[in-house]
């Protein structure tokens, strides 16, 4: 089993030779056999345990047995511990996810302290088949079908080459000792319900199912990597980041496949997923949203932003006399000139006579049933029906700002200004801003 161990680090360049490695240590039989491999192969180990406490008496107990064993064999030994249970209500996650989140944290921790080469974690074949079953049960891309990586990060696997067989065999030829997690005869959890009841079922109908499933997931590797080469290409010709070229993204061989993986990672799921992907030719307007994100339909993008905060949507900032200058939300150039003024006819500018203005001036967002009277115009318009016309969608309306002076609109910024604070012949003051470039 070691030279199949070193054949496998070496084929994949996982470790140099004698590199410095964090080694997660359980206590189960996993963990303490790759710490006993990566020893007999010339590493620089040093065991770092996580307690949990999700086992009562248990949790202490393998981690006073790890810890005696290693001073037993004389490796250099970490340890902490984990309120696990309240990370998880807090950060409202299953506690196996709590538990992922904490253990790799600390471990990525420890392994700059000690400036380690990597972190070793025990997963093996089974594991991975396990991985594939469970990822096919939730749904998945190509990715989850490839199963668990050798190598992510600076978290290399160097017992994916070997089986749980291959390992107890191990652990029965050396004497090796080690605790039993009484959970994992336990079927609550989903990767314990498929190795204790699904794998045995599959067994039945082929015996060498675990093989056929990894040899499978292998492959499926192989072809990810074709697969993300392919999205990559396409990604950065249709996605800037904030926009999907909805025209461009037609034009792909899988429409689907280029929005699940622009989309998954920000939270979207794959029904979310699936129904954008319907609605290519659907009318503007509609929104879809993730936990974090949301995505509008507008004619021709999907226009891709976060979550604004309705608190901080719903600002108003205050501009009174003596003001110059402000740079947020929004960047204006403020100031108030006696006739004669040049005006520079673009709509970047505003001019209107000061006398006619109440201070301080408002800048807000928009609201339903605003209204003005647009330059040059007598009659009155629904800042609605003003963006109806100019055809924004929707991130644009919501992205628009108004001047206001004692509840009357002076200027849809950056578009139009209002008629009754004109600049006539009878203006002495003018009040000018420039809308400038974030």
């Amino acid at each position: 089993m070691l030279k199949k161990v070193q054949k496998y680090i070496h084929d994949n360049k996982l470790l140099s030779p004698h590199a410095k490695v964090i080694v997660g240590l359980s206590g189960g039989m996993d963990s303490v056999v790759m710490l006993d491999a990566l020893m007999l192969l010339g590493y620089s180990c040093i065991a770092a345990h996580c307690n949990f406490h999700l086992r009562g008496e248990e949790s202490n107990r393998d981690a006073d047995f790890v810890k005696k064993w290693c001073e037993s064999i004389e490796i250099p030994f970490v340890s902490t511990d984990f309120d696990t249970q309240k990370y998880a209500a807090d950060k409202k996650i299953s506690i196996e996810m709590a538990a992922r989140e904490l253990r790799y944290s600390w471990f990525e921790t420890i392994r700059q302290q000690y400036d380690a080469e990597a972190i070793v974690v025990a997963h093996h074949k089974d594991d991975s088949v396990e991985t594939v079953l469970l990822n096919l049960v939730r749904g998945t891309g190509i990715k989850g079908l490839s199963g668990i990586l050798p190598k992510n990060g600076n978290i290399v696997r160097p017992f994916l080459c070997v089986t749980r067989k291959e390992i107890e065999n191990y652990v029965a030829e050396c004497e090796l000792p080690f605790v039993f997690d009484s959970t994992n005869s336990e079927d609550v959890y989903t990767r314990n319900f498929i190795r204790l009841n699904i794998i045995p079922q599959l067994e039945e109908l082929n015996p060498s199912v675990k093989d056929a499933i990894y040899r499978t997931s292998q492959n499926m590797a192989e072809a990810e990597k074709m697969y993300s080469s392919a999205v990559l290409i396409a990604k950065e010709k249709i996605f800037d980041g904030e926009k999907i070229d909805i025209f461009a993204l037609k034009q792909t061989p899988s429409s689907m496949s280029v929005l699940f993986e622009i989309l998954s990672p920000l939270g979207f799921n794959s029904s979310v997923i699936e129904y954008i992907n319907r609605g290519l030719n659907a009318h503007s307007g509609k929104v879809f949203f993730s936990g974090k994100h949301r995505l509008i339909k507008s004619r021709d993008y999907f226009l891709l932003d976060p979550l604004v905060d309705k608190q901080e949507n719903e600002t108003s900032l205050y501009i009174d006399k003596t003001s110059q200058e402000i740079s947020t939300p929004i960047r204006l150039n403020i100031s108030i000139k006696e006739m004669p003024v040049e005006i520079k006819k673009e709509k970047r500018f505003l001019y209107v006579d000061v006398e006619k203005l109440t201070f301080p001036l408002e800048l807000r967002k928009w609201q339903s049933g605003d209204w003005f009277i647009p330059f040059g115009m007598k009659g009155k318009k629904k800042v609605s029906d003003y963006f109806t016309d100019r055809k924004f969608d929707l991130k644009e309306k919501e992205n628009t700002w108004l001047l206001v002076s004692d509840q009357k609109i002076v200027w849809i910024v950056g578009e139009r200004s209002d008629n009754r604070f004109r600049v006539t012949s009878k203006t002495n003051r003018v009040l000018v801003i420039e809308l400038k470039e974030n």
